[in-house]
């Protein structure tokens, strides 16, 4: 009986690697721009359809190598007009991405934009309190294939080329941001091949200003991050001194606030750059006056910008969302000093696909 061939999935390759994976089976390494441009801006997932391939090419990638993509296990349509999917992978593992459009006014003719949110790992090994992913704990980071496969999935879907929602609106993916499951810091190496293909001008071709990574502060990734890409940065930050920050975020006792700071001042360059502070407003915690005013003093000298997030409740979790007045409240105090800051519209919610929601439960098979 002749042993199947555990054949590559060319996914995992930016156009790098997919040159050098070429020129070490003997072919040219201008086949990779070749490949890459017919997966990812064509969408074709079929060699037979790669017309400028020699026959010969095309037969060898055939059987050698192939597109994977995981499988959508269902799909979700929020009454604001936010998207959810849920994604099986390979091994039956589940991961969820969102797509939020600019404006939730379905009617519209105008072509919708919008930003995807996508996972970096099978749930999340950092355990913060105010997280749903943090209940399903922590399985395994995801590969390259499956990090980009998600991004290649919506815009299909998206451009009504695969869409099970019927009827939907055609939208452009204007913004990718890695802030679903999973710390994506901590799958360095994949998340940078992935964040090359979305930067990739034969690929998706988006903006460093466009593909933001979400970190809660591994801060020696955090300094590989600033020499490895250009892309924009946000930090989950969520408390304004290491004694709540640890009681919120456990990874806050290995890598405290003086030393997150430090890399956050020194990261871009380029002034006219802002770091993203994200600070999720939970009743009661850290929604009070001196809260405001000490994230005053611990972000002078950064350049930045403050998004503050009303907390999205989920099911087994004692928090609560601040009141408006105070979220408004403490939003006057930070921009009187001088902080731009805006509050976050929630969106999603009744979906479950909000900030801090996503939760990729297993399937009973």
């Amino acid at each position: 009986m002749t042993e199947a061939i555990n054949k590559i999935n060319l996914l995992n390759f930016n156009q790098n690697d997919l040159a050098a994976f070429f020129v070490a089976s003997g072919e040219k390494s201008f086949r990779a721009m070749q490949i890459i441009k017919w997966i990812h801006q064509q969408s074709v997932t079929d060699f037979a359809a790669m017309t400028n391939l020699s026959m010969k090419l095309r037969a060898w990638l055939q059987e050698n190598t192939e597109i994977k993509l995981p499988t959508i296990k269902t799909e979700q349509l929020s009454k604001d007009g936010t998207r959810k999917w849920l994604l099986a992978l390979a091994d039956n593992q589940l991961i969820e991405m969102v797509f939020i459009p600019s404006f939730a006014d379905e009617s519209e003719d105008l072509l919708s934009r919008g930003t995807l949110c996508i996972s970096s790992q099978v749930g999340c090994p950092l355990n913060c309190g105010f997280c749903a992913t943090a209940t399903q704990g922590f399985t395994r980071n995801l590969t390259v294939a499956e990090i980009i496969s998600q991004v290649w999935l919506a815009v299909n879907i998206l451009a009504n080329k695969s869409c099970e929602l019927s009827p939907v609106k055609q939208h452009n993916i204007s913004n990718i941001v890695l802030m679903g499951m999973g710390e994506p810091l901590l799958n360095f190496d994949n998340v940078i091949k992935a964040m090359d293909l979305m930067m990739d001008d034969n690929a998706y071709g988006l903006s460093k200003y466009r593909v933001t990574v979400s970190t809660s502060g591994i801060v020696p990734a955090l300094r590989q991050l600033c020499d490895a890409s250009q892309v924009s940065l946000a930090v989950s930050l969520h408390a304004p001194n290491d004694e709540l920050r640890n009681q919120l975020m456990p990874i806050n006792k290995k890598y405290p606030l003086h030393e997150l700071m430090a890399a956050c001042k020194t990261y871009f360059q380029d002034s006219r750059r802002k770091i993203t502070f994200e600070y999720t407003m939970i009743a009661g915690v850290n929604d009070q006056e001196r809260h405001a005013h000490q994230l005053i003093k611990l972000l002078t000298g950064v350049s930045c910008k403050i998004n503050l997030i009303p907390f999205n409740p989920f099911h087994g979790c004692a928090y609560q969302c601040s009141a408006s007045q105070t979220i408004e409240k403490f939003r006057a105090i930070l921009l009187n000093a001088g902080l731009n800051t805006i509050v976050r519209k929630t969106r999603g919610s009744d979906i479950n696909a909000s900030c801090g929601q996503l939760v990729a439960k297993k399937l009973a098979i």
